[in-house]
């Protein structure tokens, strides 16, 4: 994962190897049990332990927090779908947002079906919408279904 595929350079980052679980809080803005709860739920966030028994987050760790929390946070994925999200995007070379050339759908202006879901044809799986956040979706998902229910009972 690329510095700038979560927004962040790893310029805020202290010039050092490993950053203590207070730290990695700190510097994320992620309470310290939520990185213990991550660090169950997401195989790729593997601190290593001090001599100590101390949590090590090397700095690629700080960047996988910071990309976990942008994805639960800000897009609104839950945590299977964040954890499937970085498995797909590991290691993949490509554009800033991780997806490489296989992701994207070829052909004029028209609408294409990928993964289920109809995209413009020139934009990649992955990609945001433009103008409508996946939680907007998400929360439009849940009222047409609230409404449909409603229908459903009359």
């Amino acid at each position: 994962m690329s510095e700038s595929e979560n927004g962040h350079s790893s310029d805020f980052l202290p010039q050092k190897d490993f950053f203590r679980i207070g730290e990695v809080s700190r510097l994320t803005a992620t309470k310290a049990f939520v990185l213990r709860y991550w660090e169950t739920e997401f195989p790729m966030l593997g601190p290593v332990k001090s001599p100590k028994g101390h949590r090590l987050y090397r700095r690629e760790d700080v960047r996988t927090v910071l990309e976990i929390r942008r994805l639960l946070y800000d897009e609104g994925f839950t945590i299977a779908g964040a954890r499937r999200h970085l498995k797909e995007h590991e290691g993949h070379a490509g554009g800033s947002n991780g997806n490489g050339a296989s992701g994207v759908v070829t052909g004029g202006d028209s609408v294409s079906e990928v993964g289920g879901v109809g995209l413009p044809a020139h934009a990649a799986v992955g990609d945001p919408l433009p103008t409508i956040s996946r939680k907007v979706l998400l929360d439009l998902r849940d009222a047409l279904r609230a409404f449909l229910t409603l229908l459903e009972t009359e």
